[in-house]
Formats: C-alpha cells, sequence, structure tokens
C-alpha cells in the first residue's frame, strides 16, 4: 500500500512542514486544497516558508476528490468548513489524518466522514506565522507521532503513511498507544499554551517563577484528572526547559499578538466540556478559558471606550 496522491487542508504554521517537504517530490500528486479569494491569493503569491517562496498545485474540492491521502492542517475555528471539504473529497479508500493536536478533532470529522477513513496522529513542531511568512527550524522538528485508534500493530496504512515521510525527508514516528501520545501533547498545550497566553511571557518564565510554575503544575493536575475518568493513565511530565527557547511564544501568544482568535476552544473548551461530563471541577483550565476569551474581545476592540 502505498500513497501517491495527497491533498493538503489548511496551509498555516502546520501545514507549512507538508508544504515543505512534498511540493516538490518526485512521484507524488501533492496539492493544496482551497476555494474562492484564497485559493487565488495562494496561486498568485505562493507560500513563503523559511524564506523561500513555494507554489503547490492549489485544487478546489471537487478537482482533490479521490485522494489517497488528506492531510487536515486547519485552525480547529476552520474544522467545519474543512469538514464540508471532505466530504465532497473522500472516497472508500481515502485516508485522512487530522494535524490539528486536540483530543476531538478525529471524533468531529469522523461525525461527518466515517471513523474507518482516518488515522490518529500528533503533530510536534515550532514554527511561527508573522505577517504571512512561516518559519522553523526543520532540524527541531519532533514531527509526526501517527497510528490507529486502539490498536498496537503497525497497520499497512500506517506504514504507508512512515514510508511516504521518509520520502519527503519528514520526521514521522509510529506509536503503539496513539490516544495516550494524543493526550501527552494536549496536555503540554493546555499547561504551557494557555497561561502563557494569559500571562504574556517567554517560555522560562515557566522555570524562573515559583507563580507561573504553580499556574503550570494546577493545569496539570486538572489535565490528569480528566484524562484519568476518560480512561487514559496521564502521569506526570518531564522536564521541558532545554525543549525551547526562553523567549518562545507558543500559537495561543503567537495568535493575541497579531490580534487573531485563538485555538482556546480546542484546549479549554474540549476540557470544560469532558470535566462537565464526569462532574470534575478544574478552576484554573475555567480561569485561561474566560481569560483567553476576554483577550480575543480585546483585540477585536470591544473595550475601547474612547
Amino acid at each position: 500500500m502505498n500513497y501517491k496522491k495527497i491533498a493538503l487542508i489548511g496551509a498555516g504554521a502546520v501545514g507549512a512542514y507538508f508544504i515543505y517537504g512534498m511540493t516538490e517530490l518526485e512521484g507524488i500528486d501533492f496539492c493544496v486544497v482551497a476555494e474562492g479569494a484564497r485559493a487565488e491569493r495562494l496561486k498568485k503569491e505562493g507560500i513563503v516558508i523559511n524564506e523561500k517562496t513555494y507554489r503547490p498545485e492549489i485544487k478546489t474540492p471537487q478537482e482533490a476528490k479521490g485522494a489517497d491521502l488528506i492531510l487536515v492542517c486547519t485552525k480547529y475555528q476552520g474544522l467545519s468548513s474543512a469538514c464540508d471539504m471532505l466530504e465532497v473529497m473522500v472516497e472508500e479508500h481515502t485516508t485522512v489524518v487530522s494535524l490539528l493536536n486536540g483530543i476531538d478533532s478525529e471524533e468531529i470529522i469522523a461525525e461527518r466522514i466515517g471513523a474507518e477513513h482516518l488515522l490518529y496522529s500528533v503533530m510536534r513542531i515550532s514554527s511561527e506565522r508573522r505577517n504571512g511568512r512561516i518559519s522553523f527550524v526543520p532540524e527541531r522538528v519532533i514531527g509526526v507521532a501517527i497510528g490507529e485508534k486502539g490498536i498496537c500493530e503497525t497497520t499497512p496504512r500506517v506504514q504507508a503513511f512512515a514510508d511516504l515521510m521518509e520520502q519527503a525527508g519528514l520526521k514521522c514516528t509510529i506509536e503503539k498507544d496513539i490516544l495516550m501520545n494524543q493526550w501527552s501533547k494536549y496536555s503540554m498545550n493546555m499547561i504551557y499554551n494557555l497561561p502563557q497566553a494569559v500571562l504574556g511571557v517567554g517560555f522560562a518564565a515557566f522555570y524562573d517563577s515559583s507563580h507561573v510554575a504553580a499556574i503550570r503544575d494546577k493545569m496539570f493536575e486538572e489535565v490528569c484528572k480528566v484524562a484519568n475518568a476518560e480512561g487514559i493513565p496521564l502521569k506526570q511530565q518531564g522536564d521541558w526547559r532545554s525543549a525551547c527557547l526562553n523567549n518562545a511564544r507558543f500559537s495561543t501568544l503567537q495568535d493575541l499578538d497579531a490580534g487573531r482568535h485563538t485555538e482556546v476552544e480546542m484546549l479549554a473548551g474540549a476540557l470544560l466540556k469532558l470535566a462537565n461530563k464526569h462532574k470534575i471541577e478544574v478552576p484554573f483550565c475555567e480561569f485561561c478559558y474566560h481569560a483567553i476569551k476576554a483577550l480575543e474581545e480585546k483585540g477585536d476592540g470591544l473595550f475601547d471606550y474612547h
């Protein structure tokens, strides 16, 4: 089994990694799926990644129908539109991989196209989007973890994905317990992205301030309680001090810096729903959710009282 016809939805900070690796890959029919003004802009301007302009083929959902593999790399708030596209594009043989890094995007997609099409994944990349340009350090990218939900063995479609990534020079690992891996990544986003976005501080603050560290640790306790209630035996994470630059600003804070809405619904919003389901109190998560929502409103000009 192999994937030859590849379609990507979402040419942002995560999608850029695949555009970087697959646009000029021989023997692969690779395209970015877009419509309307966005499609015209991508065709005209291309996509600037690490100071190089890439010009992947741009197709409509109808033109990309029947792709072997579809990579969903949208923001969480764009997932509904992506599902509309998937309903047009997916055929019986199509595999879909969601790179959104939450804990519910696969379930949302499955409700629209069927769970049988989905491989589960986790994407680890530190990238920055500024002034329409995307940058990352290839050597520092951890890459994609891929696996089947509830299946430890490496299935043919998992191996085919790993083979494609190797061919493209992109980093990939096959995971036996992909749900645990997803929750582990999700917990890191929860305890670092969200407090950082509220406080507006660089990554090293989590290690230089006992107060910032205390917020992180309380957030992790809450995520663990909910994960355990969901049957995921999430455990304490290690020391990540050396993993990022001291001044690193993660995606949630990057969005606020740029005046964009964040993916707080994918992170805190999802945990609040599960916490309510299990009747678990998560006050630190709840505070971060409302604080970031308020910061989005501030960015929208809601509080401009002059």
